[in-house]
């Protein structure tokens, strides 16, 4: 039986009045026109709000751009970058979100849906960044003690990426700390129905 799943076919479409630039996404392809429209509505309120965090003195200048990080199975997970830079500043700011759908049902998923209900992700998660942590010698700001129920997170190559906001837990220098995690780790805690089951299956 043929269940090949092609990829959703991603556009790249541009916002760029005055000095702002941003690349987004828009979505097309063998999906629900419901599920297309909602999604791709989506990701312009995510991008809204990322010029939202912006400070508004630094927001004529906005840039902005994306990255697909899981197309496969139904399953889209993107990343979203915005930067912008208050006058007289140090440096410019930037911050980060993402989202990932099941595009069969237009479901989007917080950290707690990846997992069975009443799974002690939490300690497992912030266990497995401990260990991250201390091999690749990352110099936090302050000790971790946890990750938050809904941290945010994106899905690549088969691994749940977790990620923290700059100053989060380092410095500015050291980017945006970011913990990729083997869905394989996580199998006997994560919902087999969710975007983590899938892509926990083997193939290509």
């Amino acid at each position: 039986m043929d269940s090949f799943q092609p990829p959703v076919l991603v556009r790249t479409l541009t916002y760029a009045p005055g000095n702002i630039k941003i690349y987004y996404p828009q979505i097309e392809g063998r999906i629900n026109p419901r599920i297309q429209q909602q999604v791709n509505q989506q990701i312009i309120q995510i991008n809204q709000q990322l010029q939202q965090m912006q400070n508004p003195e630094a927001r004529p200048g906005m840039y902005g751009e994306f990255a697909v990080k899981t197309n496969e199975q139904n399953i889209l997970s993107i990343g979203f970058l915005n930067y912008a830079y208050t006058p007289m500043a140090a440096h410019g700011m930037t911050y980060i979100k993402s989202e990932t759908w099941d595009l069969t049902t237009g479901r989007t998923y917080q950290l707690k849906d990846l997992f069975k209900p009443g799974a002690n992700y939490v300690e497992v998660l912030n266990r497995l960044i401990k260990v991250q942590i201390k091999s690749r010698q990352i110099d936090t700001l302050e000790p971790f003690k946890s990750i938050s129920p809904n941290q945010d997170y994106y899905i690549a190559d088969k691994a749940l990426v977790i990620y923290f906001q700059l100053y989060d837990l380092t410095a500015y220098a050291y980017g945006f700390p970011m913990f990729p995690i083997s869905v394989f780790d996580l199998q006997n805690i994560i919902d087999e129905n969710g975007p983590l089951g899938k892509l926990a299956v083997n193939g290509l």
